[in-house]
């Protein structure tokens, strides 16, 4: 990955080592370089050594003790996002219990109808994949789903022929970065004759259509997700808890 000239300095520094880990450079159980020497190398402060290296730790790539340096580690598993807003099994089963099967997986610059229904800047180059998730191939398609994938990661496309799970965990595990944010939106849609027909139902009809953007730990947008499905096929269920006052 590369970064731009209004990135700060030490986000500039932890990606260069961040690929350096993912790459092997530094593998699983080697120390990375002392502060002073990140310093020299780098040519910054030791402040800004310091910010990048608190990046790596928050993208559990790395972890620091006083005077025992710093140690490249085993990525754990994610399990939750922050303030608990729900488990990624949770968020994700749907992707998991149905067959996402490609039509298009190609670098596509963004026009002004992708950029109202993905909210992504008109002109900017994004990976663009695109198809219909199903339960099974004799049955109707639960939506029609398109990824929209930041350029810095589109080598993940590569991979994704024979996979038919959740892509962030690709991006995560490819390069290092950590999704600590998912921002989700609902709202509802007429489905055009060019969606309804392979979504089996009625041009002009009503459909739901969410919208997440998944942001790393660097304030970055990973991936945008756009899911459109058919109002009979989706059903969005949440509990909410009155919090009492302690005495």
């Amino acid at each position: 990955m590369t970064a731009t000239a209004g990135d700060h300095r030490y986000l500039q520094v932890a990606r260069t080592l961040r690929k350096e880990i993912v790459d092997g450079v530094f593998p699983v159980g080697s120390h990375l370089p002392t502060e002073h020497e990140l310093c020299e190398r780098f040519a910054v402060s030791r402040y800004t050594v310091r910010e990048a290296l608190r990046r790596l730790r928050e993208d559990n790539l790395v972890s620091s003790r006083p005077r025992a340096g710093t140690l490249v580690v085993p990525r754990p598993g994610t399990s939750s996002y922050a303030q608990d807003v729900m488990s990624i099994d949770d968020l994700l089963a749907f992707a998991q219990g149905a067959r996402f099967a490609i039509e298009t997986n190609a670098m596509l610059t963004v026009d002004d109808e992708i950029a109202a229904r993905a909210g992504l800047a008109s002109g900017t180059e994004w990976l663009v994949v695109t198809g219909y998730r199903r339960v099974d191939e004799h049955s109707a398609p639960l939506c029609r789903t398109e990824y929209y994938i930041n350029r810095s990661f589109a080598a993940v496309g590569r991979l994704l022929q024979h996979h038919g799970g959740p892509i962030f965990p690709l991006i995560e595990d490819l390069f290092g970065v950590s999704v600590v944010e998912v921002h989700q939106q609902i709202c509802a849609v007429v489905l055009s004759a060019d969606l309804a027909g392979p979504l089996a139902v009625d041009a002009g009809s009503a459909a739901l259509q969410m919208q997440r953007t998944y942001t790393t730990s660097d304030g970055e947008t990973a991936q945008v997700t756009v899911n459109t499905h058919p109002s009979a096929r989706f059903r969005h269920s949440m509990t909410m808890r009155r919090v009492r006052d302690t005495p």
